[in-house]
């Protein structure tokens, strides 16, 4: 038993190094190991063939088979612990096809087998979205049709639970593959697995798959630079892994290719589909239903809607826009499960259908909850994550992933607390708007109204936002103390020294001598009003309607305060070292000085997080002020834009007339002749 142990961990190191010759050589010595190539290695019952395959080495299997061929007998069909052929491991790489054509040429019976989870090679194949093994072995089934039962034949492409080739496919994220496949085998896109859903509702569960579409600017930008053509996806490069790559940037570009094969995708599943969008039932106003008794899997709108998915949601609505009305089995619209789920994307979709939103805005589900109790009931949707892998990984073992399955974790927001209240508070304001009184005061099964579901769900938050300002606040506060400390005692170190006699600046003239004095002030004036304004949070009430404007407001300017402040102090900073490079002091101290803006830029980057989400309350603080100044409103002038002429006590013309004769003024003075005084229009 001691030398079997010491036999296999000699083949098992040499193709784990991928050392073909060893591999074969050692096959070879019969008398170590009887079963040549289909030894058997590990405990989960893998042969030497088996791992080989592992190994995406074409050459290597290749040649164990060849060892074979030359026995009087020997069984392919050997299967290891999870029933997988040496075929069904080869079907998980493209590398491996002609390996695959001399395995169905020794024994064509492979093609048949299945595993233990009912999956034949070609399952296999569209499984790990390898399209050349796949058209192969779909091939080489097409021509064994004669030959089986139409039982076996299906297996081929469906599996006995109901689950198909091109569920496979999609639930696996291969969405290129699987748009072929739905393009070659059409009927198989209406198809339901044993849980009653089609590869359309499977594919509205990925929501990972159109993030792209989400992305800012910046990342948008990059995105769009990868080549990636949203009409039609790029022809796929050779995979030579010599000259430089950036990982990075392959990765964008991947997740760039992903969104256009699954958009592509979801426009012909959506058009093929007319079944699955379909299977829903009618819901009344304000009546309180009974919830039905069988639960049936949501359509691909309602999902897809959840997932937030707006690609998916647009097909559907633009083939078949009544589809806006249908229901989920707990008697939920559209904008129930847009507003629970916070996709105010699709939301804002189905307000701009302005005849429909009216009627929508005045469904209540079987609970009799309207659109504004959703507000209260948050839910985040449990995404499907796919695991970030290259397209081909040597020495991994698909097997490995057959039984874990995608994770389902809680979509992780980068919003702090007090964002995520005010959003919530705005969101009720704004779906408030649109319902009606009787809305408004509706009550549920439970008695409860709109305002009294949203204060209790948003009880537990409001205490972890109260608390996490406070905390923030605290610590803000000191660092506005340290900063000015720093910049008070800078104050008192003036650079270049003084003079002895008269104790003023040496260098009071020199212009960046002034910038310092100025950036050091700034410095000072903006710290304290940043702990000012953390103060004033501090000794607040932390009232549910603070959290809509107030706190928010003063959060943000503390922040912008805080940051100019820190801003000012590195100019300080600089103008300092300058004045040292241009009176020739000692290199160290320019060192020094040179070292002292690192912690800085770290400060100012790890608050940048808090600091971003905040600058939305900009556009609340213009929204009010924006009524005290005059705008232009269109051809017909309104009475306050008339008042604020008569305020200056001049009208449009005359004062038109004015600025034109300052600027000619203007002009002359800097000795410009009349010809050459450019004509106002042209400086607009």
């Amino acid at each position: 038993m001691e030398l079997i142990h010491k036999y296999n961990a000699a083949l098992y190191d040499a193709l784990k190094k991928e050392n073909s010759d060893e591999v074969v050589k050692l096959c070879q010595d019969g008398e170590k190991y009887p079963d040549g190539p289909l030894h058997i290695l590990t405990i989960h019952g893998d042969t030497v063939l088996h791992m080989a395959a592992y190994t995406v080495q074409s050459y290597l299997v290749t040649e164990l088979l060849d060892l074979l061929a030359n026995r009087s007998s020997y069984n392919l069909t050997v299967q290891n612990a999870v029933g997988n052929t040496i075929l069904h491991e080869a079907a998980a790489f493209d590398e491996l096809l002609p390996a695959a054509k001399k395995m169905l040429e020794m024994n064509s019976f492979l093609l048949l087998m299945t595993n233990k989870s009912e999956e034949t090679a070609l399952f296999r194949a569209a499984k790990f979205g390898q399209y050349q093994m796949f058209t192969f072995l779909d091939k080489e089934s097409l021509e064994t049709r004669a030959e089986i039962n139409a039982e076996d034949f299906n297996q081929f492409y469906q599996k006995k639970d109901n689950s198909t080739i091109l569920h496979a496919a999609v639930i696996s994220g291969q969405f290129e593959v699987a748009l072929k496949i739905a393009k070659r085998f059409e009927y198989l896109v209406c198809e339901k697995d044993e849980n009653g859903m089609t590869a359309l509702q499977h594919l509205a569960r990925h929501s990972w798959a159109f993030q792209v579409r989400k992305a800012g600017y910046l990342k948008g930008f990059i995105y769009k630079c990868t080549g990636v053509s949203e009409d039609r996806s790029i022809v796929p490069e050779s995979e030579d892994p010599r000259g430089w790559r950036v990982p990075l940037w392959e990765e964008m570009k991947e997740e760039m290719q992903t969104y256009v094969s699954a958009k592509e995708l979801a426009k012909f599943l959506v058009m093929k589909d007319t079944e699955s969008w379909t299977d829903t039932k009618p819901l009344e106003g304000i009546i309180v239903n009974t919830e039905p008794k069988k639960r049936n899997p949501e359509i691909p709108l309602l999902m897809a809607t959840k997932a937030g998915c707006e690609d998916i949601v647009e097909e559907i609505l633009k083939l078949y826009p009544q589809a806006v009305e249908h229901i989920d089995d707990k008697g939920r619209t559209i904008l129930h499960i847009a507003i629970m789920y916070r996709q105010l994307e699709i939301f804002e979709k189905v307000e701009k259908m302005a005849i429909l939103f009216k009627k929508l805005i005045q469904k209540t589900d079987y609970e009799g909850n309207s659109i504004l109790h959703m507000v209260g009931k948050k839910t985040e949707f449990k995404n499907e994550q796919r695991k970030k892998t290259t397209k081909k990984v040597k020495n991994s073992d698909p097997n490995k992933g057959e039984d874990n399955k995608k994770d389902h974790t809680l979509k992780e927001t980068n919003q702090n607390l007090v964002v995520q209240l005010q959003d919530d508070l705005l969101l009720f304001e704004r779906v408030k708007r649109h319902c009606s009184e009787l809305f408004y005061n509706n009550v549920n099964s439970k008695g409860q109204t709109a305002e009294q579901v949203f204060v209790l769900k948003t009880e537990d938050l409001h205490t972890e936002a109260k608390e996490w300002l406070k905390r923030t606040s605290e610590n803000s506060s000191l660092v506005a103390v340290l900063i000015a400390t720093v910049a008070f005692a800078a104050a008192y170190t003036v650079p270049g020294g003084s003079d002895d006699k008269t104790g003023v600046p040496i260098l009071l003239n020199n212009p960046l001598f002034i910038i310092f004095t100025v950036t050091d002030v700034l410095s000072l004036t903006c710290t304290f009003t940043s702990l000012v304004i953390f103060l004033s949070i501090l000794t607040s009430t932390f009232r549910l309607r603070d959290f809509k404007h107030s706190l928010p407001q003063k959060l943000m300017l503390g922040f912008t305060f805080l940051l100019l402040s820190v801003a000012m102090m590195m100019l300080s900073f600089a103008a300092t070292v300058a004045l040292m490079i241009r009176n020739k002091e000692r290199w160290t101290k320019i060192a020094l000085y040179t070292v002292a803006f690192l912690p800085v830029t770290i400060f100012v980057l790890s608050y940048m997080p808090l600091y971003l989400p905040s600058l939305k309350t900009f556009k609340y603080i213009i929204e009010i002020i924006k009524p005290y100044f005059p705008h232009y409103t269109g051809s017909i002038k309104s009475e306050n834009e008339t008042k604020f002429w008569k305020f200056i006590g001049k009208s449009k013309t005359k004062f038109r007339s004015f600025t034109i004769k300052s600027r000619s003024k203007f002009w002359r003075f800097f000795g410009k002749s009349k010809a050459e005084v450019p004509h106002p229009d042209s400086l607009v």
